[in-house]
């Protein structure tokens, strides 16, 4: 393994940077199919929530020039299930980084599902995904508010002894507040950013593709949102940052921890290409060597101070 890709995450060592996104890699079974996952630096594994859920009606995938749109609806056996069958089975073939990436419409509903997994030997991280509408509260997702992103990590803290890291929606104005809010609640960590919120109309029919007519945008199209919202919130919080959105290079993977990612998660091109994790994790040290970086954790943040 080549050391100068490591790099860590609330002190766990990560072999290198790259994770699968949760939602693109589900809990990494079937990819084992495609190449040996202790390749990756973590995997962050499909989004749960306490009770399985169907997710949306279909269609809800839908293929753009810019990227692509997903209204899955967080389709997932439910924690029970993920605890009991799915973690011993990834953990038969993978001995990195596991996050777990949890859901909810509820405070309490993200509480049940942070204890469980908190019992979990399997899992080193949880990532807490606060893009879901808060459902006492007019629909509203947890993380457009701060005093709501704030609540939920205080409350997730308190149900875990293992590092937390808040998942950031980009449909805010102001990134940086949230995530301070999430810090002040005690958060270990950040990861950003969740899907923009998109559209794609049938110029054919008038009628918008995905059955939830709007849905989560991602790709290549919003790494420049990505971008700039983890240099900004590695401005505002010191804490570590796993950087997602567009990722599909190694160029990519140093443009993110140069604007202050930790680490990075590659999401929708996992859907394009299979092969997309191992192929950026094998160009990392050709293009450090290029540019002269001799171990990747040197240039975490250096866009800061330029």
């Amino acid at each position: 393994m080549n050391n100068r890709l490591e790099t860590t995450l609330s002190g766990i060592k990560l072999k290198n940077p790259v994770i699968p996104a949760s939602g693109t890699f589900g809990f990494g079974l079937e990819m084992a199919e495609f190449y040996d996952l202790n390749i990756l630096g973590g995997i962050s594994l499909k989004g749960t929530t306490g009770e399985a859920r169907y997710g949306n009606p279909t269609p809800r995938i839908a293929e753009t020039r810019e990227g692509m749109l997903n209204a899955i609806g967080l389709q997932n056996p439910g924690v029970d299930t993920v605890v009991t069958h799915e973690l011993p089975a990834v953990r038969k073939l993978y001995d990195g980084v596991l996050l777990a990436n949890i859901s909810g419409f509820s405070v309490e509903e993200y509480v049940t599902v942070a204890k469980k997994f908190d019992k979990a030997p399997e899992i080193d991280i949880l990532e807490v995904n606060i893009s879901c509408p808060n459902v006492r509260h007019g629909g509203m997702a947890f993380g457009t508010d701060p005093s709501a992103a704030k609540e939920v990590t205080m409350a997730v803290k308190e149900a875990t002894n293992k590092p937390v890291y808040m998942k950031l929606s980009p449909n805010v104005t102001d990134i940086a507040a949230i995530a301070s809010a999430c810090a002040e609640g005690g958060a270990d960590g950040i990861t950003l950013i969740n899907t923009l919120l998109g559209m794609v109309i049938d110029p054919r029919t008038g009628r918008p593709i995905v059955s939830t007519k709007m849905s989560g945008f991602s790709g290549p199209a919003i790494k420049p949102v990505a971008l700039r919202m983890v240099y900004q919130v590695a401005q505002a919080v010191k804490l570590p940052i796993i950087g997602v959105g567009g990722i599909s290079t190694a160029d990519d993977v140093i443009e993110f921890m140069s604007a202050g990612a930790s680490a990075v998660q590659v999401g929708a091109q996992n859907l394009v290409n299979p092969f997309a994790c191992p192929d950026i994790i094998a160009d990392l040290p050709k293009k450090m060597d290029e540019y002269g970086i001799k171990n990747i954790t040197d240039i975490i943040g250096r866009s800061l101070t330029l």
